[in-house]
């Protein structure tokens, strides 16, 4: 199985393309819209943090379910904001084996920082869903959504976690990503729509936006809160 990809081909390569994660959301409904806009069988998986606020404008604007699925980046020690790795909720590791090779990691350290992350991934879902399992999926087609792709591996654990639930088809929507990354999942899924692809020789997601900050926990609650998804914490 090779994805269908889609791309904006005027985007390609270019840099601050979206105001904000919202703008991000509101770009890829009108590029899933043909596709499945009151898709009975189609739910929408947030990636949380930053897939939060981009996955409820293309849930609003295809009204189809929403929810969130719960994986997490492996940090690096002592540099957080990348990672070697993720984690499902269900405890699937995948590893960046070339990265960590790089790194010289001990086995002790990579041992840690996965049992610190599989602990972070409980917590998370508590805090976001109240503890519950992922919806039901069998049968249904599953939209994945971040706010961007830097590896892919983060995407990678989703993709396993959804198929693991009886997801007839898989497509995964994000605002950019690069060329690199995107041909790391293409046999992985059905269908990939990214509107700012880039082949640069440097990629950060933050570099499609005009607007970018971290989105934390208490943005996540905050905006769940605010549409009514999450009671009173």
């Amino acid at each position: 199985m090779i994805a269908q990809l889609y791309e904006i081909k005027e985007q390609r390569d270019k840099y601050h393309v979206f105001k904000d994660r919202f703008h991000a959301g509101k770009t890829l409904s009108r590029m899933l819209e043909s596709n499945y806009r009151e898709d009975q069988d189609a739910m929408v998986l947030a990636i949380p943090a930053g897939g939060v606020p981009v996955s409820l404008e293309i849930s609003k604007k295809l009204k189809v379910p929403f929810d969130l699925i719960i994986v997490r980046k492996i940090p690096i020690p002592d540099n957080p904001e990348a990672g070697f790795g993720a984690v499902t909720i269900e405890g699937s590791i995948f590893l960046n084996h070339k990265l960590l090779a790089h790194l010289g990691l001990r086995p002790s350290q990579v041992e840690n920082q996965i049992v610190s992350v599989k602990e972070d991934l409980k917590k998370r879902n508590v805090l976001f869903r109240d503890g519950k399992p992922l919806p039901d999926l069998l049968g249904h087609t599953v939209i994945l959504v971040d706010d961007g792709l830097a590896s892919g591996y983060t995407m990678i654990a989703s993709i396993d976690s959804v198929r693991n639930k009886g997801a007839k088809k898989i497509v995964v929507a994000i605002p950019t990503a690069p060329l690199s990354s995107i041909k790391r999942i293409l046999s992985l899924v059905n269908e990939i729509y990214c509107a700012n692809i880039r082949e640069t020789p440097y990629f950060a997601v933050a570099d499609a936006y005009k607007i970018w900050y971290d989105f934390n926990h208490e943005d996540v609650l905050s905006l769940l809160k605010k549409e009514a998804l999450i009671g009173p914490r």
